[in-house]
């Protein structure tokens, strides 16, 4: 039996997953680092609308770190939910797994926030439950690129595939010429 690729992003299996990027948590970030976070999750959102990817959204105890950013928020799809959670994995969340589930994804492009807490371990339960997340390394962040490298390492170790937002958008398109491909490149100039 053939191993599973999982460095291929297949559209049909593709969904976005926009973790904790909240108002009291970014305060704490690097704001030069978070406006690429910021603007690269932009592009992510805008491009699913455009490739019919799944959106999933949560927000880390909304209460005490406040909503979603304004201007990611604004680039949600109409309608979109939120999904509140108080656990570190969004795996551990029963309505998050259920929206997950009722997606028919297994592949799962992660941004968000914090990239060696939630982030990670999102990455780490969702690989071990059977899905394939791609953590997209400049559309994640923490509050220092000590942690935010740990980070990145463990979902590395754990099974996550290392990408970035071109990376992940060029992928998913597979080639030129296309309508939606007409659409994203000028995102990502």
């Amino acid at each position: 039996m053939d191993k599973p690729d999982t460095t291929r992003l297949v559209r049909e299996r593709t969904a976005l997953l926009v973790v904790d990027i909240q108002e009291r948590l970014c305060a704490a970030m690097d704001p030069q680092r978070l406006d690429g976070v910021r603007r690269n999750t932009v592009i992510l959102l805008e491009s699913a609308k455009v490739l019919g990817l799944p959106i999933l959204v949560t927000e880390q105890y909304p209460k005490g770190i406040g909503p979603t950013l304004s201007d990611i928020a604004a680039a949600f799809p109409e309608g979109q939910s939120v999904i509140e959670k108080v656990c570190f994995s969004c795996a551990d969340s029963d309505v998050f797994m259920e929206s997950l589930r009722a997606s028919g994804r297994d592949q799962l492009l992660l941004t968000g926030m914090e990239t060696h807490v939630c982030v990670f371990q999102t990455a780490r339960d969702l690989a071990r439950g059977g899905f394939t997340p791609f953590v997209v390394e400049d559309a994640v962040l923490s509050r220092t690129v000590r942690n935010e490298s740990i980070g990145l390492g463990l979902m590395a170790q754990a099974g996550a595939t290392r990408t970035s937002t071109e990376a992940a958008l060029f992928d998913l398109l597979g080639r030129a010429g296309t309508p939606e491909f007409k659409s994203i490149a000028p995102l990502i100039k």
